[in-house]
């Protein structure tokens, strides 16, 4: 393998790389990025046995070959390098040359014996869909996803044809459940009913990966595929296969006989929540609502640290006049939207609260009370 290629040119794709290969994997091929020269350019190969990220970048090329380097030490290398044009040949010692200007250096290499091929993108019926919406989708979903692989399904992202060309995102973790809905009809029309599954812990490398251009999105029975429009770069990752549980039951309480309304201003609720969190302790988390139709009072006490009341201006309508919720996680929610005001859907004490802003469309997020016994000892009820 000989060739010439700009720093500039391969960078990015290098980080890329870098970041998806395991920094502690028994396996050398695992901790190497893959090379591969060939009349199509440089393409660089790297995965953690899970996740597949393929990138090809233009290249003077000599001569063809497919190598493996250790990936992170080989980025270390070229991150800190000049801007400037890189020369990359294997010298007859098995090992690779690096030289640019009067620098060279050699890294050992693993060979083409120890690769395995990756999973192509499949070109039939794949559909087109932005890049910046699906990010913004994430970032809105991704925080109600259960941290914990043992929870099957709730550990996934759903994504999940509603008819009439709606898809619903939704993410879930036993407490709290995110869904924000799109339209895409073509993408509506390709997706099965059950929809597809996306473990979370892959969910920060595609969100790193995409940006605001438009990708091309597919998946297969096993994997789903990204791919940059002009093919440079795939990513794909493996799809889970447990069914997820049917969200409908709880969202359809949300529009009961018995709710309440409730409306306040998201900005200066996020501020006092913010002030109450101080008055909070490990066994005493949560505030409490003192429901009022214009005010609602806000309270916490903690043991040794005394305690808060704040009062906000509100709309409210209903019959509850005391609900608890864990602070912290309601101020994290309030912050994933826009809208100035927010209206909260109470279906009881210890029952589902939607939330939902007018500037949010096609955005709900639920989140359970906090159960208050009398001994005062708050505990989280799940969904």
């Amino acid at each position: 393998m000989k060739l010439a290629v700009h720093k500039e040119q391969i960078i990015e794709g290098l980080q890329t790389a870098a970041a998806i290969i395991p920094a502690k994997a028994g396996a050398a091929c695992l901790r190497s990025i893959w090379m591969r020269a060939g009349e199509d350019g440089l393409s660089l190969m790297s995965t953690d046995a899970n996740i597949e990220f393929t990138g090809t970048y233009q290249a003077e090329v000599s001569e063809p070959g497919l190598i493996g380097v250790p990936g992170r030490s080989f980025v270390d290398l070229v991150r800190q390098l000049p801007s400037g044009v890189i020369k990359l040949s294997l010298n007859e010692g098995g090992t690779l040359l690096l030289e640019q200007g009067r620098r060279s250096y050699r890294l050992p290499v693993n060979g083409p014996e120890w690769f395995q091929n990756f999973s192509q993108f499949p070109d039939e019926n794949a559909v087109i869909w932005s890049g910046d919406v699906f990010a913004a989708l994430l970032d809105r979903v991704s925080f109600c996803i259960s941290e914990d692989d043992a929870m099957d399904a709730i550990a996934c992202l759903c994504i999940k044809p509603r008819g009439e060309g709606r898809i619903d995102i939704c993410g879930l973790n036993g407490h709290q459940f995110a869904l924000a809905a799109i339209i895409h009809d073509e993408l509506a029309e390709r997706l099965p009913e059950s929809g597809i599954l996306i473990q979370k812990k892959y969910l920060p490398d595609i969100r790193k990966w995409l940006g605001d251009d438009e990708i091309e999105f597919n998946f297969t029975d096993k994997r789903l595929y990204l791919r940059r429009l002009d093919r440079a770069e795939t990513l794909s990752v493996p799809r889970s296969l447990h069914e997820y549980p049917d969200y409908t039951v709880f969202m359809s309480r949300l529009e009961g006989d018995e709710i309440s309304k409730l409306e306040l201003e998201r900005k200066e609720s996020i501020d006092a929540l913010g002030r109450i969190l101080i008055f909070n302790t490990e066994s005493d988390r949560c505030v409490y609502f003192d429901l009022n139709p214009e005010e609602v009072r806000l309270s916490a006490q903690g043991q040794d640290v005394g305690s808060a009341q704040e009062s906000l201006e509100v709309h409210y309508e209903g019959s509850i006049s005391r609900i608890a919720f864990p602070t912290r996680n309601l101020m994290e929610v309030f912050s994933h939207f826009v809208s100035s005001r927010l209206d909260l859907t109470l279906t009881g004490p210890e029952g589902p609260c939607g939330i939902r802003g007018a500037e949010d469309p096609d955005y709900t997020v639920i989140i359970m009370p906090m159960k208050v016994s009398e001994a005062a000892y708050y505990s989280e009820d799940e969904v």
